[in-house]
């Protein structure tokens, strides 16, 4: 990370506090609850939403700085953007929760996952609930009375029901662990990857960064949707190879798609060009606590590292050409896009 990351982090914590401080307010003030309703809330805010590297609520200052052809903020121009961040933080933090209490996972940045937490448990179901409806709360103190208020709640409503959409097809594609391999194709797969983690990833911090500048023209909107899907497809693909072959000290946790039969890039592929003695060992062993080591071998066996690198730069080849196609007479920049795509090329973690 480098040092003008480090000073956006800080810079981008220090509005945090303010966030919750609003909550505060509404909870105590207006609404007179019990201190303790509130304790339980506060935990729950900063437990879940900070402690991660808050990649997509610093994509929003980001783009906003970008759209702006690249000039300092004034303090009220990044305050906006700051808050518009930290509501897509509220926003993973939200399904992180419920992804942590469906995928029984036992921790989650390296802290127990919120449900784990003793006093909590099955309460972090409302919790979560909670957490995504502070976002609106928020979205109404800052940006009510103003043009593109509706537009922002909208939105965010949208997607959080794609983020939705994505979970239940990637858990139906699993299959509590014995995946049904027939639905393992790739447009599946493109379609869980799009809705579970390319439009809140990557197309929401830019339209919201577009919004701030008055500059989400439908045409601008479309052209931004394009591109961002695409590139969030392709960060899901890394993550998916990451998942298997990555180091995990320095990923920073233990893949687990191949034990949980995640419908991932790797099984697509795999599925594609294996015999039938490949495919049976696939069936055999995918989804199985014990398969691991087969699965990985077979991965290898296929030579899916050097098809995941032909992937790579075929996508960024198409990417690059597509944002070198964008029209910026409208208030878009190039540079936005090109911006997140340097952050996520070849990237190890």
């Amino acid at each position: 990370m480098t040092g003008d990351s480090i000073i956006n982090l800080q810079d981008f914590g220090s509005v945090f506090p303010q966030l919750v401080a609003d909550l505060l307010a509404l909870c105590l003030e207006e609404y007179q609850l019990p201190v303790r309703v509130w304790n339980q809330f506060e935990k729950s805010l900063n437990h879940n939403t900070i402690g991660g590297k808050c990649n997509r609520g610093l994509s929003v200052i980001d783009s906003v700085r970008l759209l702006r052809d690249g000039r300092v903020l004034t303090q009220a121009e990044y305050f906006d953007a700051a808050v518009l961040g930290w509501l897509v933080e509220l926003l993973q933090a939200t399904m992180l929760v419920l992804d942590d209490i469906m995928d029984e996972s036992p921790t989650r940045r390296g802290k127990p996952s919120w449900y784990r937490i003793t006093g909590v448990g099955m309460a972090a179901v409302n919790d979560a609930t909670m957490l995504e409806s502070a976002i609106y709360m928020l979205l109404k103190k800052y940006f009510a009375g103003r043009a593109i208020y509706l537009p922002l709640v909208e939105l965010f409503h949208e997607t959080a029901l794609q983020i939705e959409l994505g979970q239940a097809l990637d858990m139906l594609m699993a299959n509590e662990g014995s995946p049904d391999f027939k639905t393992f194709i790739s447009t599946t797969y493109s379609q869980i990857v799009t809705y579970k983690t390319a439009f809140y990833s990557f197309y929401l911090p830019v339209a919201l960064a577009l919004y701030a500048v008055d500059a989400a023209t439908p045409a601008n909107l479309t052209a931004a949707r394009a591109i961002l899907v695409s590139m969030g497809e392709y960060f899901q693909v890394q993550d998916d190879y990451l998942d298997c072959f990555a180091d995990p000290t320095v990923l920073g946790k233990v893949g687990t798609d191949i034990v949980d039969g995640k419908c991932s890039w790797l099984a697509v592929q795999a599925l594609q060009r294996a015999s039938t003695d490949q495919a049976q060992l696939l069936a055999e062993k995918y989804g199985s606590p014990d398969g691991e080591s087969a699965v990985k071998g077979l991965y290898r066996e296929l030579g899916l590292e050097a098809e995941y690198r032909r992937f790579e730069e075929q996508r960024v080849v198409e990417l690059r050409n597509m944002i070198a196609a964008l029209d910026e007479s409208q208030g878009l920049r190039k540079s936005v896009f090109e911006e997140l795509l340097g952050k996520i090329y070849q990237r190890r973690k």
